[in-house]
C-alpha cells in the first residue's frame, strides 16, 4: 500500500515535471477507475498543470481552479510512460494521462479489485476521503497536541490508531510496524494503557520514522521508490529474520486481514501475538 513518504515523493517529481504543462489526452482503460462520471478526467483537457500536492496517501494534481485527485488504494501507482522494460513486467496502466511536453503519466493498480481512484473536483476537500483526514506527521506543524487527539485515553490498539486515517493521515501497515518497533511498543497495546514517557516515545517515533522516510525518498525515481521502501524497511516485511535491535527473530501476526511484523524480545515483553 502507497504511504505517506512514497507518495510526497510521486507528487513533487509530477510536479518538477509537468508543472506549466497542459494536459493534451486523457485515456481511462478502466471506468470503475472514474468517481466523478459527470466530471471525468478529460474534461480536463487543454487545461495547465499549476502544481501538485498531498493529502494523506491521496494526490492533488492541480489544474488552476481544478483539481484532479487520485487515490492511489492498497495496489495503485504512477509510472512515466516508457518506465516499463516491457509491458508484462508491471501491472497494467488503468488510466493514463499525456501532457504537451510529450510526458505520460500512468496510473495503475497490481491488485485483483480496482482500488485506483480518481475524482475531479473543484476542492479537494470536496473528495470525502480527504475530508475528514486528521493532521498528518509529515507536517512541520504536527505537534504533540495533534499526537494526543488521536492517541489519548483511547481504548483502541496502537496500530490500529496509526492507521486510522481521520486521526492520522498518511501511515499504512508498512510505517505503523516500522514506528512501533522504533518506539519499542507493542502494537495490540492499547493507547489508554500507556503511561506519559511512553507517549512521548511513540510522539517522537512516528514523527521521526515518517520524516525521515520523506526525506530520504525524495529525489528517488518513481520506479525505484516501492524498492527503497522494502530496503529501507526493519522489520515490516522481515518475518523470520533477525531483528535489528537484538538477538530474536523478527515475526508475523495477523492484522485486519493483512500480516504485520514484529520483534517479540524488543516489544511484548516475549510474548508471541
Amino acid at each position: 500500500m502507497p504511504e505517506s513518504p512514497e507518495v510526497q515523493a510521486v507528487v513533487e517529481q509530477i510536479g518538477d515535471r509537468l508543472a506549466g504543462h497542459a494536459l493534451t489526452a486523457v485515456d481511462v482503460l478502466e471506468f470503475r477507475v472514474v468517481k466523478t462520471r459527470s466530471r471525468p478526467p478529460e474534461s480536463l483537457i487543454g487545461s495547465e498543470l499549476t502544481g501538485a500536492r498531498r493529502f494523506g496517501k491521496y494526490l492533488d494534481l492541480v489544474f488552476g481552479e481544478q483539481h484532479l485527485v487520485v487515490s492511489l488504494g492498497r495496489h495503485g501507482w504512477a509510472r512515466w510512460a516508457g518506465d516499463a522494460p516491457t509491458a508484462d513486467q508491471l501491472p497494467p496502466a488503468l488510466a493514463i494521462l499525456d501532457f504537451d511536453d510529450g510526458a505520460g503519466l500512468e496510473l495503475t493498480d497490481a491488485g485483483g479489485w480496482v482500488s485506483l481512484g480518481a475524482w475531479v473536483a473543484d476542492d479537494p476537500l470536496d473528495v470525502s476521503g480527504i475530508a475528514v483526514l486528521g493532521p498528518d506527521p509529515a507536517d512541520p506543524g504536527y505537534s504533540r497536541a495533534d499526537f494526543d487527539g488521536a492517541f489519548a485515553g483511547r481504548r483502541k490498539q496502537l496500530k490500529a490508531v496509526l492507521e486510522e486515517q481521520k486521526s492520522i493521515a498518511g501511515i499504512g501497515n508498512a510505517y505503523s510496524d516500522e514506528i512501533l518497533f522504533a518506539a519499542r511498543l507493542n502494537p495490540i497495546a492499547h493507547a489508554s494503557a500507556l503511561d506519559e514517557a511512553e507517549l512521548e516515545r511513540l510522539f517522537e517515533q512516528t514523527v521521526g520514522v515518517i520524516r525521515g522516510a520523506v526525506d530520504a525518498r525524495r529525489g528517488i525515481p518513481m520506479s525505484e521508490l516501492k524498492a527503497a521502501k522494502t530496503a529501507a524497511m526493519q522489520v515490516h516485511g522481515r518475518a523470520g529474520e533477525p531483528c535489528p535491535g537484538c538477538d530474536d527473530t523478527i515475526r508475523d501476526f495477523a492484522f485486519a486481514g493483512t500480516t504485520a511484523q514484529y520483534c517479540p524480545q524488543c516489544q511484548t515483553g516475549g510474548q508471541l501475538l
